[in-house]
């Protein structure tokens, strides 16, 4: 103690010029080694205590904070992989950084059975497709995310919501699902999951006969994919096309990373559930692997 104030001392002591500021003149230049190394552990001291100055009313607040983000399914990427608590095999190789590389698990076809998987190898993004129809006088008519059903039963009506969701990194990986419960917001963590559980690997290339970049921009062939009724074709383009499709399937595209395509639809495209999985299925076949994993 006595050799910290003296420390002190002759810190106050160091001349201070007029015009210059108060901390002109360096410590090193007036303190030995020996009290420099005082010095730098009264200031890590210090800055301990200023941290450990957190009031329990903050740390409420933040626990409060996380908690709402849990029930709203808001949590940040890191937060979600470390709350993991592994239940496969597969999962244990991930979390231990075994395996980096989602391309490797799909290549070899392995079953992701943990959506905590792909948030820790790819940065992914998430949409809702418009599956459903609002109410309202003569039918309604406009789209929205939820479609609505509901059985008879002696109590009454009892409402159920369902809806597809959408992931990707815009680099290649893209997946859908679908999600169904009584009420909204828990069908959308359904669909979201179940999503990136479906992710699939697709092909990209610069594949038009009028275009001659080095990007990888549109799907690399002609492919079709079917869905009920519904049949989508999807056709490589030059480069400033854009997406020549259905709104609802530029969201899919998007998250892909595919920026510009023309298309040929077929059937009841009115579905948007069905349109949705053509859509998927025609993506699905640009992997080289596709027949093989089918077989």
């Amino acid at each position: 103690m006595a050799e910290n104030e003296k420390t002190k001392q002759k810190l106050q002591e160091v001349p201070v010029s007029e015009g210059e500021d108060e901390y002109a003149e360096k410590p090193e230049d007036v303190l030995d080694k020996s009290e420099l190394k005082e010095l730098k552990e009264m200031e890590e001291e210090n800055g301990k205590e200023k941290k450990e100055e957190k009031s329990e009313e903050e740390i409420r607040q933040e626990e409060r904070k996380k908690q709402e983000r849990t029930r709203r399914g808001e949590l940040t990427r890191e937060e979600i992989i470390e709350a993991w608590t592994t239940k496969t095999k597969l999962g244990e190789e991930v979390k231990r950084g075994k395996i980096k590389d989602l391309d490797d698990i799909l290549r070899d076809n392995k079953k992701i059975l943990e959506p905590q998987i792909v948030d820790s190898l790819i940065p992914i993004k998430t949409d809702l497709i418009s599956i459903g129809q609002s109410k309202g006088k003569f039918g309604g008519g406009k789209r929205r995310a939820w479609r609505q059903t509901q059985r008879k039963t002696k109590e009454g009506n009892v409402p159920t919501f369902s809806t597809m969701a959408v992931i990707g990194d815009g680099n290649g990986h893209v997946g859908i699902g679908v999600g169904k419960s009584m009420e909204t917001l828990p069908a959308r963590d359904k669909a979201i999951r179940k999503a990136k559980l479906n992710v699939i690997k697709i092909n990209r290339a610069c594949a038009a006969f009028d275009c001659d970049c080095s990007e990888k921009h549109t799907v690399p062939f002609k492919v079709a994919g079917k869905a009920g009724s519904v049949r989508v074709e999807l056709i490589p383009a030059p480069q400033g096309t854009g997406l020549v499709v259905a709104n609802e399937l530029k969201k899919i595209l998007k998250m892909a990373g595919i920026k510009d395509v023309y298309s040929k639809t077929y059937g009841k495209i009115r579905t948007t559930f069905n349109l949705a999985k053509a859509c998927m299925d025609a993506l699905e076949k640009t992997n080289p692997g596709y027949e093989e994993a089918k077989k």
